[in-house]
């Protein structure tokens, strides 16, 4: 991290291909490619990778997780990202941007329908059982070929593969939802999260949510306790520590900058609100960031 804002890449300035909307690769000649993503960075498009080997960590929105083979992990758009690998690290790396499946799906919000894609990080990371390894590397192999071939109607085949991968992977954890609750149920949980997504910002209050979704902030609380185990006020409040954090990395902001981008009415409201919820204080969590960046970038500059 340095004293710029942290990069946003786009497809194209990562792209090893003339394809614009769609990257398809094995994981271990794109890292070559771009040696600084293991550097805290954005994304202005949708990314995956599947793990085959090696070894090491990988951070999404502040939370780190070990990397190891057939672990698959998904982001959507505008996620803080890091790696931090050790020994020979190789998978395969998919970004499409957000309009790829336009025009091969009628509903604008497709992808939000899997858990992975709504932005909580610990739905994005996924350990692949091994009755279906062989199954997902099949796809990889499947989309990495089709993605190189000059075949007619190529990339709708990439499209129709990645949507199999897609309901593949949805389909681990729909046993478990079924049992639960229903799809209504479901449903509306979904459309929480992404009215949160439009208005955490302005609307910090659950009962503002339940009625833009026509049900009783008791109704919304308990949806939300079956699915992610907290309240609904707590859903709201971890998006916007979410994006606090997000704002934190970027030295050129200072925290009374961030309060205000963030709506608080000033900064000692906001450092309480973010003590309270991480647990330290916003200069706390920035001093922290720094450091490890530091740490990690020292351990890759000894392996180097």
């Amino acid at each position: 991290m340095t004293n710029k804002d942290i990069p946003v890449y786009t497809i194209d300035t990562l792209s090893l291909s003339n394809q614009k909307d769609i990257q398809i690769s094995r994981f271990a000649p794109y890292l070559a490619v771009h040696k600084n993503l293991h550097l805290a960075h954005k994304h202005d498009f949708y990314h995956l990778i599947l793990f085959l080997e090696g070894g090491g960590t990988h951070d999404i929105d502040f939370h780190t997780f070990p990397v190891r083979p057939y672990q698959i992990y998904f982001m959507i758009p505008g996620q803080v990202h890091s790696w931090s690998f050790e020994g020979h690290v190789d998978g395969y790396v998919i970004n499409f941007s957000g309009s790829f499946f336009h025009s091969f799906m009628a509903r604008s919000d497709f992808l939000s329908q899997f858990a992975f894609f709504n932005g909580i990080v610990n739905d994005s990371v996924v350990d692949i059982p091994e009755a279906i390894q062989s199954k997902v590397k099949q796809y990889f192999d499947d989309l990495l070929n089709e993605s190189t071939a000059d075949s007619t109607f190529g990339l709708d085949m990439v499209r129709a593969i990645l949507i199999q991968l897609f309901i593949t992977i949805n389909r681990l954890n729909d046993a478990e939802k079924s049992e639960k609750t229903s799809l209504h149920n479901y449903t509306i949980f979904k459309n929480f999260q992404r009215l949160i997504e439009l208005n955490y910002n302005t609307l910090r209050l659950p009962k503002e949510y339940a009625g833009k979704l026509f049900i009783t902030p008791n109704y919304l609380n308990a949806i939300c306790r079956q699915f992610m185990g907290v309240s609904s006020g707590e859903v709201i409040r971890i998006r916007i520590v979410m994006e606090a954090k997000r704002q934190l990395v970027n030295l050129d902001l200072t925290v009374a900058e961030i309060a205000y981008k963030l709506n608080f009415e000033d900064t000692s409201y906001f450092t309480k609100f973010f003590k309270k919820q991480a647990g330290v204080t916003p200069k706390e969590f920035r001093e922290a960031e720094i450091k490890r960046v530091k740490r990690v970038n020292s351990r890759l500059g000894s392996i180097t």
